[in-house]
């Protein structure tokens, strides 16, 4: 590969599809793939492709076919053990012609049908389509760092990259769906396997979707995260810190696989660290690093960033974000990412990204180092709850503190702030409910004000209807396994991976995430959770892995990541900015909202009665999508 954006078309009805439709499709893609395309119409089905050419560039022209012209296959990724697997269908008497991936996957599924999906370790996004049966298969990778849409709609099924792809299809509904508004402006993202609009869907990871002439589509999971953390035993810490550090280094080297030029992000935090200090332990070149700054000296890691650029022996960039850059950059965000989206890092994401490719066509990327081994903070707060609870008449103590409003976490001390949000927290009968309440964009009092007497549902906070929905009966019983089983499984494909495959994209850069091979994340769900958070630190078995390879000290800073500073940009111009886009919208007349619920909150923001940043920064990323995506 890489093929970066696919789509496609099955009418189902014995009416021809137009080639022409395809390309329009595929053409909304571009930006994705720029190097190359390819076309491919049989009869009732079509579908087609955009490349970034990353490995075998000459070769791995797709839609490709098999020599008797049964299955054909289009795949947005990377294989990184397609070598290996190769090797294996070679003995079963299989014979190639490129030295691509996308080979491989075809030739995989004319051997093993869709028993191959659990076998390829990389990312991806696949359609293969068997000409004989008429069988449409989708497939995407365990962890969803590539994305696939979908719809239904009459007897037609359509997919796409992005839902931009699915634009051409004549017929298609593109309503709005309330009950994703009304999650997106509390969680800032909608999570799969809705999408904005009704009746389009995100199709979860790790899981294929199959469908024939006649009949509804099945969709079956082929992959499951099921956390089994071992004890410490004979191995004992040094063990387990030494098996951390070779596997980091093996899934790394499987990651470089490139005929172009490769770089990395590169924050100065512990996950891009490793990954990048591995990348110099690999190479015989120095590593292309990339990093963002910030004017604001409290959200500035970027010195941070170069001693440890400098200690590798990395050749080092960087790019400051400033606060006038941030309106015509919104303005660009909100069409990359096709549905309302506001989780705040993508800013510096897209920045990054778009520096990167000035030098480089592919760059590694630490993301998933936090779900994995810890590292956020409300790992902590979960642990020290569970402790309070257990004092005598600390529960009681909680409980009336959680009568509190959340207004009053912005006058009291950061010491007292922490305490009432454990209080409020301890309200929240399961540890689902109080997951989802930490990923809340604001306080269900201020949303109560913003949609006034149009709330949209009675069930807001909707902690436990959302809960159910989202894990069902898979959450482990433990409290930390649960957290780490949700952010694995919901926020990171639904978030911070949408985030960085949108960004990167709109740049025609390629993003790996070497920390979410399928085969690291197994090895990860069994390292002992004393080796993950250890008294007040997260990710301790990577940090060890990797304190030889880095700066003395630099791993002691408390995390901060792509952290940006918008409430600060919003009681400057940006909060001006955000009340001309909305009242220029016409979101309000819609009778979604209160008449001047915006204006209020920014009041109060900017006289500092309360932070009310992240609420008003997703009701401006809402104001972006409205008037634009509704009349589609």
């Amino acid at each position: 590969m890489t093929v970066c954006g696919i789509a496609g078309w099955y009418r189902r009805d014995g009416r021809a599809v137009a080639p022409g439709i395809i390309q329009a499709m595929c053409d909304t893609l571009r930006h994705r793939g720029p190097d190359d395309e390819g076309v491919l119409t049989d009869r009732d089905f079509g579908f087609g492709m955009r490349r970034l050419a990353v490995v075998d560039i000459a070769g791995g022209h797709q839609p490709m076919r098999t020599a008797t012209g049964r299955y054909s296959v289009i795949c947005n990724g990377e294989i990184y053990n397609f070598r290996q697997l190769r090797q294996e269908l070679q003995r079963l008497g299989h014979r190639f012609h490129s030295h691509c991936d996308t080979e491989v996957v075809l030739e995989g599924f004319a051997a093993w049908r869709d028993a191959l999906w659990p076998k390829l370790e990389g990312m991806f996004a696949i359609a293969v389509w068997d000409s004989q049966e008429r069988e449409l298969f989708l497939a995407r990778d365990p962890l969803g760092i590539k994305p696939l849409y979908w719809t239904r709609q009459g007897t037609a099924l359509a997919f796409g990259s992005e839902l931009k792809a699915l634009g051409p299809v004549p017929e298609l509904d593109f309503s709005p769906d309330q009950q994703a508004i009304e999650q997106f402006v509390t969680l800032g993202v909608i999570l799969a396997p809705r999408s904005i609009y009704r009746n389009i869907y995100k199709l979860p990871p790790g899981t294929q979707l199959r469908i024939g002439a006649t009949g509804a589509p099945a969709i079956r999971q082929f992959w499951r995260l099921s956390l089994a953390p071992q004890e410490v035993g004979t191995l004992g810490d040094a063990g387990w810190i030494d098996a951390c550090r070779t596997r980091l280094l093996d899934t790394v080297e499987r990651h470089l696989i490139a005929d172009v030029p490769i770089g990395a992000f590169l924050s100065g935090g512990v996950d891009s660290s490793a990954v990048v200090a591995a990348m110099s332990r690999l190479s015989s070149q120095p590593v292309r690093t990339f990093t963002i700054g910030f004017a604001h000296p409290r959200f500035d890691e970027s010195l941070i960033a170069a001693e440890v650029a400098r200690h590798l022996g990395c050749i080092h960039r960087v790019v400051t974000l400033r606060p006038e850059d941030m309106a015509p950059m919104l303005a660009q965000l909100a069409t990359v990412y096709d549905e309302p989206f506001a989780d705040e890092s993508a800013i510096p994401t897209w920045l990054v990204s778009r520096l990167a490719r000035e030098d480089v066509t592919v760059a590694l990327s630490g993301d998933g180092g936090d779900e994995l081994f810890a590292g956020y903070r409300r790992y902590r707060s979960e642990r020290l709850l569970n402790s309070l609870k257990r004092l005598p008449g600390a529960q009681l103590v909680l409980t009336s503190l959680s009568h509190l409003p959340h207004h009053a976490f912005g006058i009291a001390g950061p010491r007292w702030q922490h305490v009432l949000k454990l209080a409020h927290d301890s309200a929240l009968t399961s540890v689902a409910e109080r997951d989802l309440a930490k990923q809340y964009r604001t306080s269900s009092a201020v949303l109560l004000r913003l949609w006034g007497d149009r709330l949209p549902s009675p069930a807001l906070p909707g902690y436990r209807r959302w809960a159910a929905e989202l894990f069902g009966e898979h959450l482990p019983t433990d409290p930390l396994l649960a957290m780490l089983y949700a952010d694995t499984t919901v926020w990171l494909p639904d978030d911070m991976l949408t985030k960085v495959d949108r960004a990167s994209m709109a740049h025609s850069l390629e993003v790996r995430v070497p920390l979410l091979s399928h085969r690291f994340v197994d090895w990860a769900a069994t390292v002992p959770t004393s080796l993950k958070l250890r008294g007040n630190t997260g990710k301790f078995i990577l940090r060890r892995a990797i304190a030889d390879w880095l700066p003395p000290n630099i791993l002691d800073r408390p995390k901060q990541g792509f952290a940006v500073p918008i409430a600060h940009w919003l009681q400057g111009p940006l909060g001006e900015h955000a009340l001309e886009i909305w009242q220029g919208s016409g979101i309000e007349d819609a009778g979604l909202f209160a008449r001047g619920a915006l204006y209020t909150l920014l009041r109060e923001h900017r006289t500092r009665i309360a932070d009310h940043s992240r609420i008003i920064f997703t009701l401006l990323m809402l104001a972006y999508w409205w008037p634009t995506k509704l009349t589609r």
